[in-house]
């Protein structure tokens, strides 16, 4: 696999091609007083321009009671259909952005908070990431397979995709 960083648009453009093929990833957040991270699924609401990830959650959850501790926040995207990973560190910002909360509503959502748009318990997540990384194969698992194992049986070096750092 070849290292290639990316950067600026490029690295932003990558982030959200990798996010937006995978929709859920897990959040990982930093619990008060623990050596481990406590990690959920969540489905992102959008990628926005600046590569900013949004989300809608509870405030009573524990992802929000973790956020009350510390900003800090971890996301892990896994595509296994093409083989392409992100892993993502960076701040949470919290906030009951109506418009916002307007703007990402769904029919997913609404199965989450009961009251509906209004619910007191929505918040808007916005992660704004401080360093990522990608791997990806730009291929399905099969091919994958395949390139690993020619790379094998012939010694020769066969290309089975990319992995760098995404700079924002």
């Amino acid at each position: 696999m070849s290292a290639e960083n990316l950067y600026n648009q490029e690295a932003i453009d990558k982030l959200k091609k990798i996010v937006d093929e995978t929709d859920i990833g897990m959040l990982g957040t930093y619990p008060k007083g623990s050596e481990y991270i406590h990690a959920v699924p969540m489905s992102r609401q959008e990628v926005d321009q600046e590569g900013n990830i949004w989300f809608l959650f509870s405030s009573e959850s524990e992802t929000y009671q973790h956020l009350q501790n510390t900003a800090k926040v971890s996301l892990l995207f896994s595509d296994v259909r093409n083989y392409s990973f992100l892993s993502i560190n960076g701040t949470a910002e919290i906030s009951q952005d109506t418009t916002q909360i307007e703007k990402y509503w769904n029919k997913m959502v609404e199965g989450w908070f009961d009251r509906g748009k209004e619910d007191p318990r929505i918040r808007v997540l916005k992660v704004v990431p401080n360093e990522a990384h990608y791997w990806d194969t730009k291929s399905n698992k099969l091919v994958t397979f395949f390139k690993v194992a020619a790379r094998a049986v012939t010694g020769k070096n066969i290309e089975t995709g990319e992995q760098g750092d995404l700079n924002l």
